[in-house]
């Protein structure tokens, strides 16, 4: 029995697949996690998919992942991420050759992007994720030692956002235009904030009532 037979294959070619491409995005391996990953994808379609359905499938997997890149890199409020990843896992559903391999594919999808955040605990991450995620945190301890000494005056002043934070955007604040973060939430436009920190001239706030 040829080994695309087994319903369980494709859980462990879509996990492989998964796995290195999300890891390529998270963490800088100079294109080796993305030629893997490409590998298994192709080959998991390949297998399962006739050959006129084979690049309409790459092309729905791969439109997921790049919307997942776009949310993470640029909105960065999840929905991109989601629909990415829905349409990531309809494509190896319909691929599947049975209900029970589509189930197995769609785990291994699953479990592939969770399980390619451990690459971060080994390998160098991108700096474009660093910069996103704000790890460079709102601290002194993280380098940030000199204060502009205007700026540490806002803390606890209110302001109003003049457009929506998702999480940065402009704020107002006694009629004078800054730019400042949330704490990872969604804040709308004309809402009343408070600054809560300041680092240098980063400005941290919370929606107030």
């Amino acid at each position: 029995m040829a080994i695309f037979d087994y319903e369980w294959i494709g859980f462990v070619i879509t996990f492989l697949g998964t796995l290195f491409l999300i890891g390529e995005v998270l963490v800088n391996m100079r294109g080796l996690f993305a030629l893997l990953g490409i590998g298994f994808i192709t080959v998991y379609f390949g297998a399962y998919v006739g050959t006129e359905s084979v690049i309409l499938m790459i092309i729905i997997y791969f439109v997921g992942l790049v919307l997942i890149v776009i949310d993470g890199k640029i909105v960065n409020d999840g929905t991109l991420a989601t629909i990415g990843l829905v349409s990531m896992l309809t494509a190896v559903g319909i691929a599947a050759p049975s209900v029970a391999a589509a189930v197995y594919a769609i785990i291994g999808v699953l479990l592939g992007v969770g399980c390619s955040f451990f690459f971060l605990k080994v390998f160098k991450r991108r700096e474009m994720w660093t910069k996103i995620a704000l790890k460079d945190q709102l601290s002194k301890e993280a380098g940030y030692n000199s204060m502009n000494m205007e700026y540490e005056t806002l803390v606890n002043e209110v302001g109003v956002t003049l457009n929506d934070l998702r999480p940065v955007g402009t704020i107002k604040i006694n009629g004078k235009d800054y730019s400042a973060i949330s704490d990872g939430k969604w804040i709308k436009k004309d809402s009343k904030v408070r600054v809560v920190k300041v680092d240098g001239t980063k400005i941290l706030v919370e929606e107030t009532l």
